[in-house]
């Protein structure tokens, strides 16, 4: 048995579409799934629940560019205090119950980092750099109350007795301070930077530093003890919540140690363009400075941020991460959940449990830099890169939607039903939709058509096209509770579109593919997605048919044929076969129900001549009787021949010691490809015709023998067409 393998052509190789013609879904159900969505008082928990957030409304701004601390007093009035990298003095704000803003100081220095407010309602406030502590009164007189010795003052915080605890930079310490203004270091961290602060209910400081990212217990004695050194370089943030726990926010990538000057912490005024990468860009250090609050060109902070639990006992646990968002502020709601201040995006986020957390609103400016739990169950929030105190919650916003990201079906689709799994809660909630052919919503796609408001979504009226959107709008019930929305999944089904036979090659005579494998029994399991991963559209998947060889068998007599075939909406195909002779005009079948792309079959049932096939492919297996769509394409000519050339005029002669053969070989259809001889049963040599060129249908051959022993000798000669046909014949020498 011989084989012949020939290549086959890219072209062939692969055949390029989507998933067959079948109703598809577009399902959202996770918090990604809304990052591309247009939300408007809306928050979205990680596991993509949608409600109504909690109120963000600005209270103040600021004439600074940055907020960095906030503190309240009993009162209800909000002190803010910040500054900016192109100012020349600190600036710190009050803000009066009623919302009613102004500057109540100006301090030397670029910053405040640290706000605190006494028991008296006198307020404090640490600036940086060259830092001091001044305290200020109702009327915005300051004085310099304290002065470190420091570079930078990062964290102000009272115990009970009154005493005042100030965290410092560059040497990484910790002042203690007594109510007449008299203080020394208390705590040496031999960090760079204690950089976050904060007293429990039994006066142990819990303080945060940089760069080694370690939370210290702190006792009133001065005893030192670190309850967790974190993954983190810089712990930004630490507070404290009503059930003895700690929590602790951690940035930045760490590095390995080298004998360099030691380095500043990653907070730090973000760069004025926000960006989505893992990357925040925070100005770098002037000459003798070891803070990221200078004026010169950014440098880069990466790494994301971790948010840890420390519980009573010290176990700490990672309960919060992300790989892009910067966490600078941490403070608790109302209820006593833990609240997540971020950049570069200026998200606010709530930690909801230990695998649920809540994005509850965005910030038009790109940080929220500070946050402070106030009366009421109010937050407040600052900002940078716009210097604003806005007010969270604890009411809900009475009303607000979600604009979904657009979604492509990947070609031309019919809309089906628009369900949801969710509750309305008293409220209301409902859906609308709009589609078309432009890859962006603009006024060229159709109007937004309402879904019918059944328990659990309705039919979608929007007119067939390749890209839909829909719209969720939600509103409060009258006793404060928020509809929800869990998952939204949108039917289609791709137009059906025709298939294509792109190209018909005839494959090389007398070798056939070989038969397809026995068919396997039915596979009735199913195997289910990795656990959360659902199914999704397919607007650009690529399917590769079968093609199961490309090594030909030798088997004298059949021909062949294969194709490319391609179907828009990736169905299975199947294919019919005929064929007639090029004179002929009707066309006979010859195989039908094929399901590779090629065919073999025995020619020699078939007069010699010229042929054309018609291959049509139906998309049937995957669409319906009525449904169902063809496409064909005629083959080039091709020739079948199975007779052997004839040889004539074969005459031999002796002339002394050589002899001579002669003869003419002729074939109908095809050229004559070889000749060869054989003397007395001798292997067979090849003969030249007279041309030289093998390539005419007559060709004529003279052979000279010499030197041919005495006697008689028989010389056999063979010819063989194009095609594989053979004739022999016989010439005797005496």
């Amino acid at each position: 048995m011989k084989n012949f393998v020939f290549p086959i052509p890219a072209l062939l190789a692969l055949a390029v579409g989507v998933y067959a013609v079948e109703t598809q879904f577009w399902e959202q159900s996770d918090q990604p799934d809304y990052e591309k969505a247009a939300l408007n008082g809306i928050s979205v928990r990680s596991d993509g629940r949608l409600s109504l957030a909690p109120v963000f409304e600005e209270v103040f701004e600021a004439s600074t560019p940055y907020i960095w601390s906030l503190a309240e007093d009993s009162k209800g009035n909000v002190y803010a205090g910040g500054g900016g990298s192109d100012g020349s003095t600190a600036k710190l704000f009050v803000v009066d119950a009623k919302g009613a803003g102004k500057v109540l100081a100006a301090l030397d220095g670029l910053q405040i980092h640290a706000v605190a407010v006494d028991k008296n309602n006198r307020v404090y406030a640490g600036t940086s750099p060259d830092g001091k502590i001044y305290r200020i009164s109702s009327s915005g007189d300051a004085q310099v109350f304290y002065d470190p010795r420091a570079k930078y003052i990062w964290g102000l915080a009272f115990d009970s007795h009154g005493n005042l605890f100030v965290a410092t930079g560059d040497a990484g310490e910790i002042h203690k301070v007594t109510p007449k203004g008299e203080g020394s270091v208390f705590f040496r961290t031999e960090e760079t930077h204690a950089r976050s602060l904060a007293i429990d209910s039994k006066d142990n400081l819990i303080a945060g530093t940089e760069p080694s990212g370690l939370i210290f217990r702190i006792s009133p004695k001065a005893e030192g003890f670190v309850l967790y050194q974190g993954d983190k370089r810089e712990i930004t943030s630490i507070a404290l919540g009503r059930d003895g726990f700690i929590y602790a926010a951690g940035v930045g990538t760490k590095h390995a140690p080298a004998i360099v000057p030691q380095v500043p912490p990653v907070l730090a005024p973000p760069s004025t363009a926000p960006s989505k990468s893992t990357t925040q860009m925070v100005p770098a250090q002037r000459p003798g400075a070891a803070s990221p609050l200078t004026l010169s060109a950014p440098v880069a902070v990466s790494g994301g941020s971790e948010v840890y639990r420390i519980d009573a006992e010290g176990y700490p646990h990672t309960i919060w991460s992300d790989t892009r968002e910067i966490a600078y502020a941490l403070a608790f709601d109302g209820a006593g959940r833990l609240l997540i201040g971020t950049g570069n995006e200026g998200n606010l986020y709530r930690v909801d449990s230990e695998v649920l957390s809540t994005l509850l609103v965005n910030a038009p400016p790109t940080q929220i830099t500070a946050l402070v739990s106030g009366r009421g169950g109010r937050v407040y929030a600052a900002t940078g890169n716009i210097g604003k105190v806005y007010r969270v919650g604890p009411e809900l916003q009475t009303s607000g939607s979600v604009e979904s990201d657009v979604f492509d079906s990947g070609g031309f689709s019919y809309w089906g039903r628009l369900w949801f799994d969710g509750q309305r809660n008293g409220g209301k909630l409902s859906f609308a939709t709009r589609s078309g052919n432009l890859d962006r919503p603009q006024q060229n796609w159709s109007s937004w058509a309402p879904v019918s408001a059944e328990e659990t979504g309705g039919r979608i009226a929007s007119p067939p096209a390749r890209f839909v959107q829909w719209r969720l709008e939600l509103a409060l019930s009258p006793d404060n509770r928020s509809p929800e929305v869990s998952t939204v999944e949108v039917a289609y089904l791709p137009k059906n579109i025709a298939p294509v036979v792109e190209k018909i090659e005839a494959t090389p005579a007398n070798y056939r593919y070989p038969q397809p494998p026995a068919v396997a029994a039915e596979n009735r399991n199913l195997t289910l997605p990795p656990l959360s991963r659902r199914r999704r559209p397919a607007s650009s998947a690529s399917i590769t048919p079968s093609e199961p060889s490309s090594t030909l068998n030798y088997a004298k007599g059949y021909v062949g044929a294969r194709w490319l075939a391609s179907d828009e909406n990736g169905d299975e195909l199947m294919y019919t076969v005929e064929i007639r002779g090029v004179r002929e005009s009707e066309w006979k079948l010859l195989k039908e129900n094929v399901t590779q792309r090629h065919i073999s079959w025995d020619s020699t049932a078939y007069a010699d001549g010229e042929y054309v096939l018609r291959v049509t492919a139906s998309d049937l297996p995957d669409n319906s009787p009525a449904g169902a769509l063809t496409g064909s394409l005629i083959s080039p000519a091709f020739l079948i021949d199975n007779t052997p050339p004839a040889i004539t005029g074969l005459t031999a002669s002796r002339a002394g010691k050589d002899s001579s053969l002669s003869w003419t070989a002729r074939d109908a259809n095809s050229i004559i490809e070889r000749a060869e001889y054989s003397l007395d049963g001798g292997d067979w040599l090849v003969a030249a015709p007279e041309s030289r060129l093998s390539d005419a249908l007559e060709l004529s051959y003279k052979l000279t023998l010499e030197n041919l022993p005495q006697g008689e000798h028989t010389i056999a000669v063979r010819v063989t067409d194009a095609f594989g046909n053979q004739a022999v014949g016989k010439a005797i020498v005496r």
